[in-house]
């Protein structure tokens, strides 16, 4: 690894590895319009259905009515995205880059694989080509961009105990983590609780042990183990989650003149097999926090600045036998920032009915992830169209248009 004196006094080589959140960042081209990006891994697979309701198809209630919001109005009701769509009301400053025009959610998304397997589908999603490779896109993109900018900060670092498969690659990439120890967060306490449910002894020697740790039997009767908001299991102020505080750091080291321009992060929790409907909101809220805290950090830098949230496969359409939802295909993609062309859902939506699902239970994809990706870069960061098949190996790869301002 090599870290010039230059990038150690910006402090650079700084990290966090918090909870189970981690954050990497890669330097890359600058240019007159100096733009940012920032990739955020939503690990565990995002039911799209939820995140972006499309309360407008009629067959909707009829698979999932237990977990349909109410519409936009109503109390407790989705966030209205245009008549047809409405966004979980977790996400109210998404909501309002909506408004902005500076969000932009594109469902019926999916990756180039059709693997229903977490850790496969991670592989693929994060290295971008039809087959397994031991680099990931966003690093070779890097290798374009810094190697046409010739910086002398342009190359990656990874801030955590590990590189994700996304920057790892030719490029040069660092990596630094402080000593320290990572805690379970609620999740993932909700998650151990529900697999010993059923066993006479684990079982209630977890509930006993979890309310010593100050979680209430509502909390665990529901399968919803996130705290309320601002206050921790005990009931006491909370800190701020590990996730908001590596988006400000995030936006902070991209708002500096010679800091990195790319950053990408990752947030889990999204594997709602049970009680989806008192743990969504959770990780949604904490997805929604962590954008506004980028948009703080970034200051007026946020107009240059794109922030593609993307996921491994969506969710199964029909809910399961414990209220939740198991692994699917298509879902949502979240763009957000200043450069962003939003205000409206894309994407091309396929319909709810029995003979428009994908194997008879999935979203249908009608969009490949890799375009969206491709479409990012090339007109938000200035890849070179001819690098799109270097970034993304194998089929051709074409980017989507329109999805950031242009400059």
């Amino acid at each position: 690894m090599m870290i010039s004196r230059r990038t150690a006094l910006l402090g650079l080589t700084s990290a966090w590895t918090l909870g189970r959140s981690s954050v990497a960042f890669a330097g890359s081209s600058g240019g007159p319009d100096d733009p940012r990006l920032v990739v955020i891994l939503l690990r565990g697979a995002l039911d799209g259905l939820s995140a972006v309701t499309p309360y407008g198809d009629p067959d909707l209630a009829s698979y999932r009515r237990a977990l349909v919001l109410p519409e936009p109005g109503q109390e407790g009701g989705l966030l209205d995205l245009g008549g047809f769509y409405g966004l979980h009301p977790s996400l109210v400053t998404l909501h309002g880059l909506y408004g902005q025009g500076q969000m932009l959610p594109i469902h019926a998304v999916a990756g180039h694989y059709r693997s229903r397997s977490h850790f496969e589908a991670q592989d693929y999603l994060e290295s971008g080509a039809d087959e397994r490779l031991g680099s990931g896109w966003l690093n070779r993109a890097v290798s374009v961009l810094q190697g046409k900018a010739n910086r002398p900060d342009g190359y990656g670092l990874a801030m955590g105990l590990t590189v994700p498969l996304l920057l790892r690659g030719s490029a040069r990439v660092g990596s630094y983590a402080p000593a320290g120890s990572q805690h379970p967060d609620a999740d993932l306490y909700g998650q151990i609780l529900a697999l010993n449910a059923s066993d006479p002894v684990t079982g209630p020697a977890l509930r006993n042990a979890l309310k010593a740790r100050g979680f209430s039997d509502a909390a665990m009767t529901e399968g919803g183990m996130a705290a309320a908001p601002g206050v921790d299991a005990a009931g006491k102020p909370r800190k701020i989650d590990a996730f908001t505080q590596l988006s400000t750091a995030a936006g902070e080291m991209l708002a500096t003149a010679h800091g990195p321009r790319v950053a990408a992060l990752e947030i889990g929790g999204w594997d709602t097999h049970a009680g989806q409907l008192g743990r969504l909101g959770g990780p949604l809220a904490q997805l929604d926090r962590g954008i506004g805290a980028l948009r703080q950090g970034l200051g007026e830098s946020w107009n240059r600045t794109v922030v593609l949230a993307l996921t491994e496969f969506g969710r199964t359409v029909r809910i399961n036998g414990t209220g939740g939802t198991d692994h699917g295909t298509g879902t949502v993609a979240f763009l957000a920032g200043g450069a962003v062309a939003g205000g409206k859902v894309g994407g091309t939506w396929p319909g709810l009915r029995s003979g428009q699902l994908f194997e008879n239970r999935d979203l249908a994809p009608t969009t490949d992830l890799r375009s969206v990706v491709a479409g990012v870069l090339c007109d938000h960061l200035h890849l070179p169209q001819h690098a799109v098949g270097t970034v993304f190996p194998g089929t051709a790869v074409e980017p989507a248009r329109g999805l950031v301002v242009p400059v």
